[in-house]
């Protein structure tokens, strides 16, 4: 494939070629320039997802290590193992059914400001609004700290995640800025992402700091029978500092490692998710009304608080996430740096040290796993509908090294589309033919998305 020159040099032109390689190149291309060799296959997906051996993160991850350092998104091998297994019971169902308290007030708030600030536009730039609504959310679950951007603290870590996320977005289609000298040499933020990383890290360290003092130690649960049953909502931070206490196996730089994790990946991923689904439902009227009938059946009262057990039934909304996810998945790649040779399923042998690059996006767009691939149709997740699909045709659930925080993500969405549904009808401004999609860090579009959103009679 030449190397990484014949991609282009903007976000939006590299994501497009990367897109005609795979389709031209199907099933594995390589860039020569940057080493990578992207894998489009389920088959060789599988291979390498679901060996323990090639969990190593690929080396683009170092762009996000000066903040997140080594948590569980980045580490590997015996840290990995361990943080795993200190983190699962954080989205054990006992723990997230105390998150929907979190997800409902924060929602409340989200819908009152559509209605007093941005309805009467002509259209909602959804992703700055959602952004706000999943920071907030995030900071409640994982710190358990409320943040309302009313202070210049709070507004100076806001500004740092946004800083710091267009900072990672430069580096992603700069190669030569990957490696620190590259980036001291040639990217005139070098200074300002050190400024942006600090906040970051000192606001973290500081909350740790403070709810250390005043912390009542939970026993950390045993097994998934023996689960926290106590009234007092816990934050994922709760968790860590028991984990600190009570086992010894993490100290305060580990649990800053893992709590700014989850603010980066509890908060992007999210509202990126969002706003793609809120876009393709103002494009699709009769799945938005379907979703409604549902609400109105499952809920009876639409002003009520939504519970746990009611937000399991929500079957189609559900499926309607999944398919949101398929056609824009949050993470539309993901690397693997390989542990030992690999004999790909098409008779190419990539030899152990490779970069391998697992682009989601397009094997979801691939017609022979998924017919009309295009069209956005919730029916593909119908229980009959996915029994025969390659189990690593979606890979967001996949592997050892799956999405801890799927359950977390799909119920916190299916909170905050409750909410706007119940109260908004929406129309479309931008369509999936408009939107510019971007290589960055996780999946974005040239503009933000913009949706028109009407109030319910």
């Amino acid at each position: 494939m030449g190397n990484i020159a014949g991609f282009g040099t903007t976000a939006e032109a590299v994501f497009q070629n990367v897109i005609k390689a795979a389709k031209e190149f199907y099933p594995i291309f390589s860039v020569y320039a940057i080493h990578i060799t992207t894998v489009l296959s389920p088959d060789d997906c599988e291979l390498i997802l679901s060996n323990p051996i090639h969990n190593e993160k690929g080396f683009v991850y170092k762009l996000i290590h000066k903040w997140l350092r080594f948590g569980l998104l980045t580490s590997f091998g015996t840290k990995w193992q361990t943080r795993r297994k200190i983190l699962t019971p954080v989205f054990h169902f006992s723990i997230l059914r105390q998150f929907v308290s979190v997800f409902n007030e924060q929602a409340e708030q989200l819908v009152e400001t559509l209605k007093n600030e941005e309805c009467n536009k002509s259209y909602v730039k959804v992703n700055s609004v959602l952004t706000q609504f999943t920071l907030k959310t995030i900071s409640e679950t994982a710190m358990g700290t409320k943040l309302e951007f009313k202070n210049k603290k709070d507004q100076g870590y806001k500004k740092a995640v946004h800083d710091i996320g267009k900072i990672l977005a430069y580096r992603v289609i700069h190669p030569w800025c990957l490696e620190e000298i590259g980036n001291l040499l040639f990217n005139s933020s070098f200074f300002k992402e050190r400024m942006a990383v600090k906040i970051l890290h000192d606001s973290t360290s500081a909350v740790i700091e403070e709810k250390e003092k005043i912390f009542v130690y939970a026993e950390l649960p045993k097994d998934e029978h023996d689960v926290y049953k106590g009234k007092r909502r816990l934050a994922m931070l709760d968790l860590l500092l028991s984990a600190k206490k009570n086992e010894g196996i993490i100290d305060n730089e580990g649990i800053r490692e893992e709590v700014d994790t989850f603010m980066f990946e509890g908060h992007d991923t999210i509202t990126t998710a969002l706003s793609f689904m809120l876009m393709l439902l103002a494009n699709n009227k009769d799945v938005q009304e379907r979703i409604y009938s549902e609400l109105v059946e499952i809920f009876g009262d639409l002003n009520k608080k939504l519970t746990y057990n009611e937000l399991q039934n929500l079957k189609y909304l559900e499926r309607c996430t999944e398919e949101s996810l398929r056609l824009y998945p949050s993470v539309f790649f993901i690397t693997r740096n390989l542990g030992e040779d690999l004999q790909t399923t098409s008779g190419y042998l990539l030899p152990k040290g490779t970069q391998v690059a697992l682009h989601i996006y397009s094997m979801h767009r691939n017609p022979d796993l998924y017919p009309d691939s295009e069209k956005f149709d919730p029916d593909r997740f119908l229980p009959e509908n996915c029994q025969h699909r390659h189990p690593y045709a979606y890979p967001f659930s996949a592997g050892s090294r799956n999405c801890i925080g799927q359950k977390f993500a799909i119920l916190e969405m299916k909170v905050v589309l409750c909410a706007i549904l119940t109260k908004f009808i929406l129309e479309p401004v931008d369509t999936p033919q408009s939107i510019v999609p971007v290589v960055d860090i996780i999946l974005r579009t040239k503009d933000e998305i913009k949706v028109k959103f009407v109030p319910r009679d």
